[in-house]
């Protein structure tokens, strides 16, 4: 249970940091709302590396580059589902397309922790 509730807390961090950087691009750079999402998604995949495999998952005996790679790998199967979500969300109806990023961002981070738990964890 504490490490949903540590997955969570860094979830939330990486959260902020993906809108933030999102809203940044679209709004003060005027970048396409999917280019931005991705850049915003990559930067908070990084953060979130960093602060998962620090706090909330206990990594294999691995080097830390093989680890990066898996992660960096997993988060491509999140990006995706993130970048559908959106170009759904944004194409298809008349929804402001943070609503349709936050609802992506409950989404994901299912993926996200399951992924992680069965292949990044020792166990």
């Amino acid at each position: 249970m504490m490490q949903l509730f540590k997955f969570a807390i860094v979830g939330v961090l990486a959260a902020l940091v993906d809108v933030g950087v999102l809203v940044a691009l679209k709004e003060l750079l005027y970048v396409d709302v999917l280019y931005a999402s991705a850049i915003s998604f990559c930067v908070s995949v990084t953060v979130n590396y960093l602060l998962s495999m620090s706090f909330v998952f206990k990594g294999k005996e691995q080097s830390k580059l093989r680890e990066f790679v898996i992660f960096v790998l997993l988060s491509i199967g999140g990006l995706c589902l993130n970048q559908l979500i959106l170009w759904i969300g944004v194409r298809f109806t008349s929804l402001y397309y943070l609503i349709v990023k936050i609802l992506a961002m409950v989404i994901v981070p299912i993926y996200n922790f399951i992924t992680r738990k069965l292949f990044l964890e020792s166990r």
